[in-house]
């Protein structure tokens, strides 16, 4: 799937939830998405992706 179509494992929605909430976010964000969260390099990309729609979600609708 692509696209919007697309969803998430939890695990991914978790650590972009979490990323999203850094004021100071991890550099570089991969590598440390993973061992905290223990994700694939693929999910990893994911979850950053999805944390920055999310950020971009909050100032749209702040």
């Amino acid at each position: 799937m692509t696209g919007t179509d697309h969803e998430h494992s939890e695990s991914v929605v978790v650590a972009a939830q979490w990323l999203a909430d850094q004021s100071n976010p991890p550099h570089p964000v991969v590598p440390a998405l993973r061992g905290r969260f223990g994700l694939s390099v693929l999910e990893a990309c994911e979850a950053a992706a999805l944390a920055r729609k999310f950020r971009t979600s909050r100032q749209a609708f702040a």
